[in-house]
């Protein structure tokens, strides 16, 4: 189903620029990374039966160490995207990496291929996911920020020298599917739902 006049608007308003058909679809900082810190301190005492204290402790930092720092849009990596030519820029947020896919494709009315594999995450990040069965790719990812750019991987590359995690995880195209792979196996990109962490408050885990 098509957004409204006023829906599009409003989403185009979150996005800076547009993605251009032929666009390299670029992730600066790992995903995931402020809803593991929230699970992390909000869980801790349920946490800390199955993981060590040192990896409860990188958990909860895990966003100050390899996210891109601030306000997104006032970083050094966004800068450096404006900089370079990036046709869009998103700093991502509720409903993390797939949310942020879609949300980008729908204001700038292009398909996508992306691969979920080249996607940044931290292990921490999953194995927290596991523990709640929730999908990191739908879990808050303040920290990181999805750009289109042609050129996306002399991009990506400045960002890992700086110690960024950083990578080309697929490519816009001109068609109306938006599609997503991990291995031989794929899926479309769905409209984003609530982000996950609104999914495990409601389960009885959730509560000390």
């Amino acid at each position: 189903m098509k957004l409204g006049k006023e829906a599009m608007e409003a989403l185009r308003a979150e996005i800076t620029g547009r993605l251009l058909p032929g666009d390299e679809l670029v992730v600066v900082g790992a995903v995931a990374l402020k809803g593991t810190a929230v699970i992390a301190e909000r869980k801790y005492s349920y946490l800390r039966q199955y993981f060590s204290e040192g990896f409860m402790q990188d958990s909860i930092r895990i966003r100050e160490n390899f996210g891109v720092g601030g306000i997104p849009q006032q970083s050094r990596a966004w800068q450096m995207a404006v900089k370079a030519g990036a046709s869009a820029l998103y700093a991502m947020g509720e409903g993390g990496v797939l949310s942020a896919l879609w949300k980008m494709a729908e204001a700038s009315q292009v398909g996508l291929e992306a691969d979920l594999r080249k996607i940044p995450i931290r292990q921490e990040s999953i194995e927290i996911c596991e523990r709640f069965d929730l999908n990191p790719y739908k879990l808050l990812s303040d920290g990181a920020i999805l750009l289109g750019i042609r050129g996306g991987e002399a991009l990506a590359g400045e960002y890992r020298r700086m110690g960024l995690p950083a990578a080309v995880i697929g490519q816009t195209n001109s068609g109306n599917d938006r599609l997503l792979y991990s291995g031989e196996n794929a899926r479309y990109l769905e409209r984003p739902s609530a982000d996950e962490i609104g999914r495990i408050k409601q389960e009885e885990v959730w509560r000390d």
